[in-house]
C-alpha cells in the first residue's frame, strides 16, 4: 500500500483540496480522503485522471512530417498511404521497439496513461512474434499501459481483392490469426498489458472471416476496426454491398460497448443513431484526420444522443491530449460557425465536458478500468503544474478549459500509471537512453529512405 497526498484533485463530484489516495499493490485506488489533515509530502498542482490513447500505429511516429509535399492536385489519404507502405517495408523489430519507446515516452509526457496499439506490421524476416514483442518491450520500458491489438488484414479492397505487394507484410489468414492471439495471451505480463482483437477495415477483412473471428475470439478485450474514414471507402462499400460501411457492420455483426469504431467520419443520421444506441465508442483522431483531409465527424449530433467518444494520436503527427481535444472542438466550430459545441446540460464548460467524455470512452475502448479518481479504479493520474503561466490565477471551474484552450506550453508535471510515478517534474527516468537510441535509429533510417 502507498499513499499520495495531492493539494488539489478532480474527484467524481468536482475539485477537492488536500486529497489523500491510498493505492494498493495492484495499482488501484483503495481509499480517498478529502481535506486530509495528516502529515506527509504533498504533491502540489492539479491532479486529474490521465487520458487513454485509443489508436496508435507506433511505426508511423518515425515518418511524421515526411509526407508534407504534394504529388498531385488531388493529393489525399490514398497518396499518403503509398508513402506509408514504402516506409513500413524498412522497419525491423529493433527499429520498432526503439521508435515505440520514444513515442510512448512522448505520450506519457503529453498526458496519456495508456496506448492502444493497432498493430499490423506482422511479417518480416524475423517472424511475426518479433514485431509484437517489440511493442510489449517498448511499453514495459516506459511503463505505459498497453492494450495490444494485433490486426487481421487479408484483402486490398472490398470483394476479396488480394493483397498487393506493399500490403503483404500486413497479411494473416483467420486460422493463423486466432492461433497468434492465443499465443500472445500467454506472454502478457502483469496488470499493465492486455490484448484485444482488431480488424483493419471492412475492405481488408471479408465478412466470413470477421464473423469467424468473433465467434472464436480467445480474448476478452475490446474489438476495434477502422471504418468510414474516407468518402471513397464509403462509395466503394456501397458499390460492393449496397450499404454504407457502418450500416453493413450493424446489419451483420452484434456491435456493443466492447467495440471501438475508429474514425467513423462519414456517417448519415441512421448510422449516428446506430452507434450511439449500441454503446460502441467512436475513436476520434482529430490531428491525423485533419492531416489526411479525411473530413469532420458529426460530433454534435452524436453527443446529443449520448454517444461515447475517445481520442487517439493515430499517425502521431501530433502527440498531445491538448491538441487532439482542442482540434476536435475547433473543427466543429468552423463547421457550425459558432462556439462551444461540445457542451451538455450537465456541464456547460466545453473543456471539462470534452475531457470527461473522452475519459469515459477511452476507458471502455482501451479496456483499462480508469478514467476517474474513485475507489476501485486504476491510479492513472496526471498533475498539472500550478506554477505554469497557463494555469496561474484560474478558478477551479475553468482549470480544464484553460488546460485545453490556452497556450501551447505543456503543463503536465507528474504522471502516475497504476500507482507508479513515471513522469517526475517533467522527466522520465529512462528518457536520455530512449531518446539517444531513437536518434541513432532515425539517422540510419534517413539514409535508407532519403
Amino acid at each position: 500500500m502507498k499513499s499520495i497526498i495531492f493539494s488539489k484533485a478532480l474527484l467524481t463530484n468536482g475539485w477537492a483540496d488536500n486529497v489523500l489516495l491510498n493505492i494498493n499493490n495492484q495499482g488501484r485506488i483503495e481509499e480517498i480522503i478529502k481535506d486530509y489533515k495528516g502529515s506527509g509530502h504533498v504533491v502540489a498542482g492539479y491532479a486529474l485522471p490521465g487520458m487513454n490513447n485509443v489508436h496508435s500505429h507506433a511505426f508511423q511516429r518515425a515518418m511524421a512530417g515526411l509526407a508534407e509535399y504534394s504529388t498531385s492536385e488531388n493529393d489525399s489519404f490514398w497518396t499518403w498511404r503509398d508513402i506509408m507502405y514504402r516506409f513500413a517495408e524498412k522497419i525491423t523489430s529493433s527499429d520498432l521497439q526503439t521508435i515505440a519507446a520514444q513515442l510512448y515516452l512522448e505520450m506519457l509526457k503529453a498526458g496519456y496513461v495508456s496506448v492502444t496499439e493497432f498493430h499490423y506490421l506482422h511479417n518480416g524476416i524475423e517472424g511475426r512474434d518479433a514485431m509484437s514483442e517489440a511493442i510489449f518491450s517498448a511499453s514495459k520500458k516506459v511503463n505505459i499501459g498497453l492494450c495490444h491489438l494485433p490486426v487481421l488484414y487479408m484483402n486490398s479492397g472490398f470483394g476479396g481483392l488480394p493483397l498487393n505487394e506493399n500490403q503483404r507484410r500486413f497479411g494473416y489468414d483467420v486460422d493463423d490469426y486466432l492461433v497468434f492471439l492465443e499465443k500472445l495471451s500467454q506472454q502478457i505480463e502483469g496488470n499493465n498489458q492486455h490484448l484485444g482483437m482488431a480488424f483493419h477495415s471492412l475492405r481488408a477483412v471479408p465478412a466470413d472471416a470477421l464473423k469467424n473471428c468473433l465467434q472464436n475470439n480467445p480474448l476478452s478485450g475490446p474489438v476495434h476496426i477502422h471504418i468510414a474514414e474516407q468518402s471513397q471507402e464509403v462509395d466503394d462499400c456501397v458499390k460492393w454491398s449496397g450499404k454504407r460501411p457502418v450500416e453493413w457492420l450493424y446489419d451483420h455483426v452484434d456491435v456493443d460497448e466492447h467495440w471501438c469504431l475508429i474514425h467513423a467520419t462519414h456517417l448519415n443520421e441512421n448510422e449516428v443513431s446506430l452507434i450511439a444506441g449500441s454503446g460502441a465508442v467512436v475513436g476520434l483522431c482529430p490531428t491525423t484526420e485533419a492531416n489526411l483531409g479525411d473530413g469532420l465527424f458529426p460530433l454534435n449530433d452524436f453527443l446529443q444522443q449520448d454517444g461515447k467518444i475517445a481520442i487517439g494520436s493515430d499517425s502521431h503527427i501530433s502527440v498531445s491530449v491538448i491538441e487532439e481535444l482542442r482540434l476536435l472542438e475547433y473543427g466543429q466550430r468552423l463547421h457550425h460557425q459558432r462556439r462551444n459545441i461540445a457542451v451538455s446540460d450537465q456541464d456547460i464548460h466545453t473543456g471539462t465536458n470534452l475531457y470527461l467524455r473522452n475519459l469515459e470512452g477511452g476507458s471502455k475502448a482501451s479496456g483499462f478500468d480508469n478514467g476517474s479518481l474513485e475507489a476501485g479504479k486504476r491510479a492513472d493520474i496526471i498533475v498539472l503544474d500550478e506554477t505554469s503561466p497557463t494555469l496561474i490565477g484560474t478558478p477551479d471551474r475553468n482549470l480544464i478549459d484553460r488546460f485545453i484552450f490556452s497556450g501551447n506550453v505543456n503543463p503536465i508535471k507528474n504522471v502516475w500509471v497504476a500507482g507508479e510515478m513515471v513522469i517526475n517534474d517533467y522527466k522520465h527516468a529512462n528518457e536520455c537512453e530512449i531518446t539517444q537510441n531513437f536518434s541513432k535509429t532515425m539517422t540510419r533510417l534517413q539514409k535508407i529512405l532519403d
